[in-house]
């Protein structure tokens, strides 16, 4: 019953969609909704502005479970949308399976490198030197000496985020403590800020007065718990700082709403392959707006700002958990 529910519930979306050309772009978001305020809204917003800069229109679908994947990937194939845009590395064996299918339609994924076909695009970010420059910041922002990070599901791609982010905490201070939490080992793990938040005063009972997620949608929690405790957090995916101004000291950017307008805009001529959207591309980075303006010296953006530069030339190297995971920092 649960099973055709799900399904009936991604007819239903589709359905909405049945005015649109039949070579019209489309977008997955998956679990925690398109308005997550942090990676599947980053991916919503590039599409946004593809659709104002173009005037078209695309077919989007939210992910409501774990069982419509499938489903829901056939059903835009087979409405003749092109390119199918996913996010997030949980379509990555799904599509495995229907990429064969469909030759002549596109898909882009993002946060998946391991697929081979000729039909699809691969998106990976950089994520673990993002993290690297939020890290600085943070033992820097520090009064304790300690610091914390969140993050959501328990996969390699979050150890990445956390390795680089330790990596940064103890390159500018290399007696601090990092406190370490994932929320879960389900995809529920990414829409639970009541859990993020319970997480976030844990830590700070552990002395940690800087925190930073990278969660989701459990994020938003850990978010609101820092800025309800004094204490400051880091926000991730897209730009955060808005959020609770003053509160939060900066947020980790990974330009997934640059992933998805670009292959809006390359349509059905996007190539196959992977793309690895790093720092020196512009992929990842730190918020400086006038909400975090009074968080960040002038030394702490000259450190930050120099260690880019530093990363970028290949003269650090940032350890990317991805292709080893024995974190050398912990």
């Amino acid at each position: 019953m649960t099973l055709m529910k799900t399904f009936l519930g991604a007819a239903a979306t589709l359905a909405l969609s049945a005015g649109f050309a039949a070579a019209d772009p489309a977008i997955i978001f998956d679990l925690g909704g398109k308005f997550d305020k942090s990676f599947n809204e980053a991916a919503y917003n590039g599409a946004e502005r593809w659709k104002a800069e173009t005037g078209g229109t695309y077919k989007e679908l939210e992910m409501q479970s774990e069982a419509q994947r499938e489903q829901a990937l056939r059903r835009l194939a087979e409405s003749g949308a092109n390119p199918v845009v996913m996010t997030g590395f949980a379509f990555g064996d799904v599509l495995g399976q229907v990429a064969p299918d469909f030759p002549d339609t596109k898909f882009v994924i993002i946060d998946v490198d391991w697929l081979d076909f000729p039909n699809v695009r691969q998106i990976s970010f950089a994520e673990h030197e993002g993290s690297y420059l939020v890290g600085m910041m943070a033992a820097m922002a520090s009064k304790t000496g300690t610091v914390g990070f969140i993050g959501g599901m328990d996969v390699p791609l979050i150890r990445k985020f956390a390795c680089g982010y330790v990596q940064g905490v103890k390159a500018a201070n290399p007696d601090a403590t990092i406190i370490q939490n994932m929320t879960g080992s389900t995809p529920a793990a990414w829409n639970d800020p009541v859990k993020g938040g319970e997480i976030a005063k844990a830590q700070k009972s552990q002395g940690a007065d800087v925190i930073y997620a990278a969660a989701g949608g459990t994020g938003i929690g850990v978010l609101q718990a820092a800025a309800d405790e004094g204490i400051l957090s880091i926000g991730v995916d897209s730009n955060q700082n808005h959020l609770h101004p003053g509160q939060v000291l900066t947020s980790m950017l990974k330009r997934v709403d640059n992933a998805v307008y670009e292959a809006f805009k390359a349509g059905t001529e996007i190539e196959g392959g992977v793309q690895v959207m790093d720092l020196a591309s512009g992929g990842v980075g730190y918020a400086l707006d006038d909400n975090n303006a009074a968080l960040v010296s002038d030394e702490m953006k000259t450190a930050v700002d120099d260690a880019a530069a530093k990363i970028t030339s290949g003269e650090i190297a940032v350890h990317d958990y991805m292709t080893d995971d024995s974190c050398p920092v912990n």
